[in-house]
């Protein structure tokens, strides 16, 4: 049964003092009691909402779906109590993000509303994006982190093993960074971190993946690309970090850099450690290089 909405004195002054936002719909969809906290979370006044249609603070895209979920409510043909979660329009344009809950009410002249509580979970929401991307992504370059760049890996070894294709990496470490941080701190460390992790991103193809597996050493992962292409990729990486001053000091940076190419059957430990033995040899050999395997 559907609940009764009585005409007590006393529930505009409820709805009125309530620290959430509330609104009542009739069955056209139209505005027939708005809250304080619900004007004030939309940013419009009461008399700007009431008798509107409730689609004015949805976004366009939504307002069909939205009205005709309206229709059925009120007329029996959904559950008599809805939650769900949607984006909707402020009057300054910003789009939020609200846990809407509703009910079915019936007043004293057996006409049908609907009662709508709004909760802004906006904020809750992109806690839990920013969680979510901090999980795969290290938190200052915005590139994928060990974890996540290992399973990248992992993923594109087994796509080389069941189509056959081709698959290089390379390790690349910047060379000397510890005097940056020494000699200009470690703000500008990250500075210099930062700009080079995009111009690496920026250089690199969109297939490509690059890794920042900690301090200044990073990976890179090329599908499809044979030992010379894998080479050459990163020659030009080399020459564009060393051509390109970083940070706000205009500081020279090189990197090392080895590369190999995987070979069937080869897991991605494997792999990575025979780069990591040519970035040795790089590094030996006077640093601002990339050997290949």
């Amino acid at each position: 049964m559907p609940l009764t909405l009585l005409p007590q004195d006393n529930l505009p002054r409820i709805i009125h003092a309530a620290p959430i936002g509330i609104c009542i719909t009739n069955a056209e969809g139209r505005f027939e009691m708005v809250n304080p906290a619900y004007c004030d979370f939309y940013g419009y006044a009461e008399q700007e909402l009431l008798g509107q249609h409730f689609t004015l603070v949805v976004p366009e895209a939504e307002r069909a779906r939205l009205t005709e979920q309206h229709r059925a409510f009120i007329h029996g043909e959904a559950d008599q109590e809805c939650r769900e979660e949607h984006e909707v329009r402020c009057k300054n344009g910003e789009r939020r993000t609200i846990l809407a809950e509703a009910s079915r009410l019936v007043d004293a002249q057996g006409e049908v509303k609907k009662v709508t509580y709004v909760v802004d979970i906006t904020r809750q929401n992109a806690l839990q994006r920013r969680l979510a991307f901090l999980a795969s992504h290290d938190e200052l370059t915005g590139l994928l982190n060990r974890r996540a760049g290992m399973s990248r890996l992992d993923e594109e070894i087994r796509r080389g093993q069941r189509y056959d294709t081709l698959l290089s990496v390379a390790i690349i470490d910047l060379d000397h960074f510890k005097r940056i941080n020494d000699r200009h701190g470690h703000a500008v460390g990250d500075e210099v971190l930062c700009e080079t992790a995009a111009l690496m991103r920026q250089e690199l193809r969109a297939s490509d993946a690059l890794v920042r597996l900690g301090g200044e050493e990073f990976l890179v992962i090329l599908p499809g690309v044979d030992r010379p292409r894998a080479l050459e990729a990163i020659e030009r990486l080399r020459r564009l970090i060393e051509l390109t001053p970083m940070g706000q000091p205009g500081l020279a940076l090189t990197l090392s850099a080895g590369v190999a190419n995987w070979q069937a059957g080869e897991s991605s430990h494997l792999l990575l450690e025979r780069a990591d033995k040519v970035l040795y040899r790089a590094k030996a050999r006077g640093r601002n290089l990339a050997l290949m395997t």
